[in-house]
């Protein structure tokens, strides 16, 4: 998969097949909300065997039940490339919580 960076018009396409995920400072962004922290856990853990097997990992952070991602490609200078549409599509797949 390449480290081009998408066009502007490539990732707005993008995003009308990723329910809640936003464009926020050069990075696809959403912020899921779990019912516990266990869950919270469950999907980080499979979660990083889908990055894992991309070889492109987020950045994330976690609070009790909420889980924030952002994903932009570091060899791509911090733009959006078919890495992150591609792992976006992968936890949205995942994700039971929307």
């Amino acid at each position: 998969m390449s480290s081009t960076p998408l066009t502007a018009a490539k990732i707005a396409a993008a995003l009308t097949g990723l329910p809640g995920w936003t464009l926020r400072r050069d990075a696809l962004a959403k912020n899921f909300e779990f019912g516990s922290f266990r869950d919270a856990m469950s999907f980080m853990v499979r979660a990083s065997f889908e990055a894992e097997s991309l070889d492109h990992h987020p950045d994330w952070t976690n609070v009790y039940n909420r889980v924030a991602i952002r994903l932009n490609t570091h060899d791509a200078g911090g733009k959006v490339t078919a890495k992150d549409v591609e792992l976006a599509q992968r936890l949205q797949k995942i994700s039971w919580v929307g």
